[in-house]
């Protein structure tokens, strides 16, 4: 076995066959990238958190509620509010009232905001182009197809 904590692909085909190790083979390289991501996006102060939350806050093109943008996430109100909590104390979102409902908060992102979104955009557009490069366009776009299948 490898130094590494990951194993390679034939140890996981070792281990108890080609259906066992073919599935710790997909989750050791979605862990892996995973990993590549965060620290790319560490690299320009971000969290692949905090990028989401930007992210959806762009992708709405107005401000949300703290509650919608917890939908959007898919995670709990509370959550949302501590991550907003983070955002807005390294100056990338702001709250602001909601007319509609005054008892609602809505967060927007600052300008900073925006500039460290875009250099989120660059940094995992980097590891987009490094995973690319390791794969030529027909194996990139079997993956995608074997990838696919699995999720059906």
């Amino acid at each position: 076995m490898n130094d590494t904590l990951a194993p390679t692909a034939a140890e996981c085909a070792e281990r108890s066959g080609p259906d066992e190790g073919a599935l710790v083979a997909v989750l050791s390289a979605a862990e892996e990238l995973r990993e590549r991501l965060e620290n790319a996006l560490v690299a320009v102060g971000l969290s692949i958190s905090k990028f989401d939350a930007m992210e959806q806050l762009i992708q709405a093109g107005e401000p949300l509620t703290l509650g919608n943008l917890a939908g959007r996430l898919r995670c709990v109100r509370s959550n949302v509010t501590q991550l907003v909590d983070r955002l807005e104390a390294d100056g990338l979102v702001q709250r602001g009232s909601c007319r509609e409902d005054r008892r609602a908060i809505r967060a927007t992102l600052t300008p900073f905001g925006l500039e460290r979104h875009a250099a989120g955009l660059r940094a995992i557009r980097s590891v987009q182009d490094d995973v690319a490069a390791r794969l030529g366009p027909t194996d990139r776009a079997r993956l995608i197809e074997l990838l696919s299948a699995l999720g059906d």
